[in-house]
């Protein structure tokens, strides 16, 4: 493993355009002793670093096995994202990482799964939605949930698409501000959580997305029937240090940069939507 508290520099390969605001850089490490040592699960995240301006954490959402490409969604929000947007193939950023604790991919195996997602929220879960479909016989039903605001605030047409065409799946949209273009349900994600054909007893949850969704829609989850222990959520607070030490991202006795930022529901349930934890 690589060091991840040493900056390590990174080419842009290829910047894609996911909508306004939003890109999706493919990086390629510059050392190629760094390359080859370089491992992740998905779920985790990088400490992204814009020399002489700064870093922030942006999830990895690129295939593990395939860690020479890393692939980071941003969008443009701050003074170190912003500044990001300014880059083109071929200049560099720094990478720190990777940190925290993935999606549960091998305790879900022969599961079928329920992804429920909501705004950009998506982008965390999308390795591990890549990582399932690549090794598709490893798991049973795979049920696809997302929610966003507005129609241009969907993300990932293509991957939406070619994840609705794969067996046994199922992709459900929801939009509560649609244009005349919009075909799918109108309204919150959550409404969707009660159109899906459920097997509690063999049915695991990765959620992503704003903890109110999260604390709204597991309820409806657990009515059906599907424990709390079965459900995994993925949680964002402004991350710093990346090692448990500045505080920036505590949560009640965690901290979500190492024991995060993907964790079991029934262990952080107590601390969702509580301010000053």
């Amino acid at each position: 493993m690589i060091n991840p508290y040493l900056i390590h520099p990174a080419t842009i390969m290829e910047k894609i355009r996911e909508a306004d605001s939003i890109h999706t850089y493919r990086l390629r490490l510059n050392d190629e002793a760094t390359r080859r040592n370089f491992r992740f699960a998905a779920g985790q995240f990088n400490m992204v670093y814009l020399f002489g301006v700064g870093e922030v954490a942006i999830s990895i959402v690129s295939d593990p096995e395939e860690p020479e490409r890393l692939d980071h969604t941003i969008r443009s929000v701050g003074r170190v994202t912003s500044a990001i947007a300014q880059l083109q193939p071929g200049e560099t950023l720094g990478i720190r990482g990777p940190f925290g604790q993935g999606w549960p991919l091998e305790a879900v195996r022969g599961h079928d799964v329920v992804i429920v997602t909501g705004g950009l929220g998506c982008a965390p879960v999308v390795g591990a939605i890549d990582y399932m479909f690549r090794r598709r016989r490893h798991y049973g039903s795979v049920k696809i949930i997302h929610g966003v605001k507005t129609s241009r605030d969907l993300l990932f047409h293509e991957r939406f698409e070619a994840w609705g065409k794969q067996p046994d799946t199922e992709v459900l949209l929801a939009s509560t501000r649609p244009d005349e273009t919009w075909r799918y349900h109108v309204g919150v994600v959550t409404d969707l959580f009660e159109r899906v054909t459920l097997d509690p007893a063999k049915t695991m949850v990765l959620m992503c997305g704003p903890e109110i969704m999260m604390r709204l829609g597991v309820p409806i989850l657990m009515r059906r029937g599907i424990p709390a222990t079965a459900i995994y959520v993925s949680l964002e607070r402004h991350m710093e240090c990346g090692i448990g030490l500045c505080g920036h991202c505590q949560m009640g006795p965690y901290f979500l940069c190492k024991d995060g930022p993907v964790m079991r529901y029934d262990l952080v349930e107590p601390w969702l939507g509580r301010g000053g934890v």
